[in-house]
């Protein structure tokens, strides 16, 4: 075989092992309200030893989500089958602000959860999904801490 034929080989072949190679995509949330649908990646992804957690800056998506309405999320496997939680925050009808998380989901129960206000007239502000490594700390005041391994932001303030 000619060098002219067998360099065309070689370059192919080189394609398809780096695409081979390349690191799947990351994982994506879909968030639901009021007839929209919206779904990201990450806003930070850990690698599973923690040793890595790059930032995405330009992950996150916004969608607004009236007063009394619910937000419906949809996690992936790789999410629904670890612990994840959904911390948000929202403004009480006195203007006020406040925060608030979610149970945490056992591994392997839930792929989806529905958001619905605290009280009646909340207006959701921001949510963000957490999966929770299975790295715990104990902090100085004897509180056991957990920490994201992924987290995938929406914003729905108007």
């Amino acid at each position: 075989m000619s060098a002219k034929r067998l360099v065309p080989l070689v370059l192919a072949g080189a394609g398809v092992l780096a695409s081979a190679c390349s690191a799947p995509p990351l994982p994506e949330v879909t968030f639901f309200s009021a007839g929209t649908t919206v779904s990201t990646g990450p806003a930070q992804y850990c690698a599973s030893d923690l040793s890595s957690c790059p930032v995405q800056r330009q992950a996150g998506v916004k969608l607004h989500v009236p007063s009394n309405k619910p937000l419906q999320i949809s996690v992936p496997g790789e999410v629904a089958k670890a612990v994840w939680c959904v911390a948000f925050s929202y403004r009480k009808p006195d203007g006020s602000t406040a925060d608030a998380r979610t149970e945490f989901f056992p591994a392997g129960d839930q792929w989806a959860y529905t958001l619905q206000p605290p009280e009646p007239g909340d207006q959701l502000l921001v949510a963000s999904v957490e999966k929770i490594a299975t790295v715990m700390t104990l902090g100085d005041d004897g509180q056991v801490g957990f920490h994201a391994s992924g987290v995938w932001l929406l914003d729905a303030s108007s």
